[in-house]
């Protein structure tokens, strides 16, 4: 273990996550993890991790950190004008950083959450299988919470890249934002209302975060004699519900069970594209059927192996 970062600016929420602890869904502990797998799988393999180490999710504006040793970084999602130095520095590909370098990131200008890998990953004990934060119960990461000003991050051991390494592409994370979803579990709620809800633009509201994003916009009416709650059941991230005012929200990796009528379901690929939803940001709804999903989760995964391939060949899907 190696002290890398001291942190002089926290940003508003900088927190430690990995892929999540699924383990202990059934007994009501969220899955917590990178709200953006994609952008965090991408920053590990650039800097050579496994795709699985421990990452810094930067939401919305980033720290300001001083590095404390020699290590490859890689910040990818969010465009929050990185600077090593003082000097504009490049996403989505590696940075050799060494002691003494100044690492900031300005305000989100588009997307919502950063991620930035180190060489051998951050190292926080494990909590239930996971070192994600999850900041509601004070769990996992840096003692259950964001960081904090004069805080010390370490990494992991690992070894430094041979020659640089960069995404040939990357996303383009826009304040229109369209995602597809499958109608339901609870869509018979509301057959009078299903054609407002995909017809509708529904603005980002400030209540977003990694439990969910509340959603402002025509208000989605149930049918008459429709229950305005059911018996509490287990939820998953891209759940829309619909409480009794009408205004969805799309439920994300820190929520395990719901008592609201869900209207819809956000499909696993377009997740990080609500992930990188931010407030005032516009979300449109598209119906598509399972069979669709299907083949549209397939060319997702094929595209995910050969991009996680064209990073790291060792690490194959």
């Amino acid at each position: 273990m190696t002290a890398l970062f001291h942190t002089h600016v926290p940003g508003p929420f900088t927190t430690i996550q990995d892929k999540g602890r699924f383990e202990w869904v059934h007994m009501g502990v969220p899955i917590s993890g990178a709200m953006d797998d994609f952008a965090y799988t991408c920053a590990n393999l650039l800097v050579g991790n496994r795709k699985d180490l421990p990452a810094l999710e930067i939401t919305l504006s980033g720290p300001e950190l001083e590095v404390l040793d020699t290590a490859d970084i890689a910040v990818t999602g969010a465009d929050m004008a990185l600077t090593v130095n003082g000097k504009p520095a490049p996403r989505w590909r590696t940075i050799r950083v060494l002691k003494g370098d100044r690492i900031a990131a300005g305000m989100a200008e588009s997307g919502c959450r950063a991620y930035l890998a180190v060489t051998g990953g951050i190292r926080v004990p494990k909590v239930m299988g996971s070192c994600s934060t999850y900041a509601g119960a004070s769990i996992g990461g840096l003692d259950g919470r964001a960081l904090r000003e004069g805080d010390v991050v370490a990494r992991g051991e690992g070894k430094l890249l041979d020659t640089p390494r960069r995404m040939p592409w990357f996303p383009l994370y826009s304040p229109e934002i369209h995602v597809r979803v499958i109608p339901g579990p609870q869509d018979d709620c509301f057959s009078k209302f299903m054609d407002r809800f995909f017809e509708s633009k529904f603005t980002v509201t400030d209540r977003a975060n990694r439990m969910g994003y509340r959603l402002e916009g025509p208000v989605i009416k149930r049918d008459a004699g429709a229950p305005s709650s059911i018996i509490s059941e287990a939820s998953f991230p891209g759940n829309i519900q619909v409480p009794p005012d009408g205004q969805p929200i799309i439920l994300m990796v820190e929520q395990t069970i719901g008592g609201y009528t869900k209207i819809a379901t956000v499909i696993t690929p377009d997740l990080f594209r609500v992930a990188q939803a931010k407030p005032g940001d516009r979300i449109r709804f598209h119906r598509i059927g399972l069979e669709s999903a299907g083949e549209i989760y397939a060319q997702w995964d094929e595209l995910l192996t050969e991009v996680y391939g064209f990073l790291n060949p060792e690490e194959k899907g």
